[in-house]
């Protein structure tokens, strides 16, 4: 298709009724949009940006052409499309609210916490049973750093430094992610009792991912990086970072469905940080409402990213928590359904802050005029 739609709400309301029932929700979550921008793009340059309300959608939607006019509405059903729980072994992990996932490193070399709890499972369990205690919904288990320039790890390797630690959650009854791009590891974490594939390549590194993912019935996370292969931050070139971030993650979607993964299954993640500038991250971040228009949950990961600390005077990246928690949140008000975050206190009491003021919109019948 040489031409394509998008549908970008630009409007987050308070509650429905602060806008007379003109708004939706968006992903089935705590979140509503009231006015949206209907953008056309022609050969990678976006050729027409037209605004409209939440009333005035199936008009605006009519003036299309015939196969954008389809795909426009497939995606309006998309923004409002209510997700079912994510299925963990015995848990059940709802998405009507924002979940916290917490990261746990066990790595050499990641960015924030590398060397932390590698080969140290005493230290590794405590803290991750700390972060569930904490409040986090589900833990996210990696044996490999992908920051940039990390070093290459080796397959036994990696999964020699996981399988313990979610062998032992597994027997606590704890959600358990695993955060790896390789076949052979995700298989093993698997086995070992991990619950959800968490691929940063989007299962583009390791052509078995897909076959084993489909197989195995778990959800899987699919996330942007521009880069193959070894190095996922290369060849970051856009020309719309927003519209060809939403692009990929379209055509990584259906490349899973093809691959036989259910789509209650998928979720999407729009990989802040991964080959992206630091106004390219701003984007996504503020874009990040469109990508409910995919019709799957999103996943947010920026804590204690770059970016964090070029904003922040160069803060390193143990003291970007302030920035992390500032971050998880505008996700949350953008509708995002799991936070990926090392700081799991802190997101957490945030969250049940940001979780009354909603609650006290939604019952404030006030704003309902007749």
């Amino acid at each position: 298709m040489t031409e394509r739609v998008y549908i970008r709400p630009i409007a987050l309301a308070e509650s429905p009724q602060s806008e007379a029932g003109a708004a939706i929700r968006l992903g089935g979550g705590l979140v509503w949009a009231s006015r949206f921008a209907l953008i056309r793009r022609s050969r990678g340059r976006v050729v027409s940006r037209d605004l409209f309300d939440a009333r005035d959608a199936a008009t605006a939607i009519a003036g299309l052409p015939g196969d954008l006019a389809r795909d426009a509405m497939v995606q309006w059903q998309d923004l409002a499309k209510v997700h079912a729980p994510l299925r963990c072994g015995a848990r059940m992990v709802r998405l009507d609210q924002p979940q916290v996932m917490g990261i746990l490193n066990v790595t050499p070399d990641s960015f924030s916490d590398g060397g932390t709890f590698l080969d140290k499972p005493e230290a590794a369990l405590e803290h991750a049973h700390a972060m569930l205690e904490a409040g986090a919904g589900l833990i996210d288990v990696g044996g490999e750093s992908t920051r940039p320039g990390a070093a290459a790890v080796w397959e036994g390797d990696e999964e020699r430094r996981v399988v313990p630690v979610i062998e032992n959650l597994a027997a606590a009854g704890a959600a358990i992610s695993i955060d790896s791009r390789r076949a052979s590891v995700i298989g093993a974490a698997l086995r070992a009792g991990a619950h959800l594939v968490n691929d940063v390549s989007a299962m583009r590194h390791d052509p078995r991912t897909a076959a084993l993912v489909a197989q195995s019935g778990v959800p899987v996370v699919l996330m942007h990086a521009p880069g193959e292969a070894s190095d996922l931050h290369a060849d970051g070139a856009y020309g719309d970072v927003v519209l060809d971030v939403f692009d990929m993650l379209r055509e990584r979607r259906d490349a899973a469905l093809a691959a036989g993964i259910e789509r209650s299954r998928i979720l999407l993640d729009p990989g802040i940080g991964f080959g992206k500038t630091l106004a390219e991250n701003l984007s996504l971040i503020n874009a990040l409402p469109i990508f409910h228009a995919l019709g799957q949950p999103i996943l947010f990961g920026a804590s204690r990213k770059r970016m964090i600390g070029a904003l922040a005077g160069e803060v390193p990246a143990h003291r970007r928590m302030p920035g992390s928690v500032m971050l998880a949140m505008r996700a949350a008000e953008c509708g995002a359904h799991l936070l990926r975050v090392h700081d799991v206190p802190e997101t957490v009491q945030a969250l049940q802050v940001w979780r009354g003021l909603r609650d006290a919109a939604l019952t404030d019948f006030s704003q309902i005029v007749d």
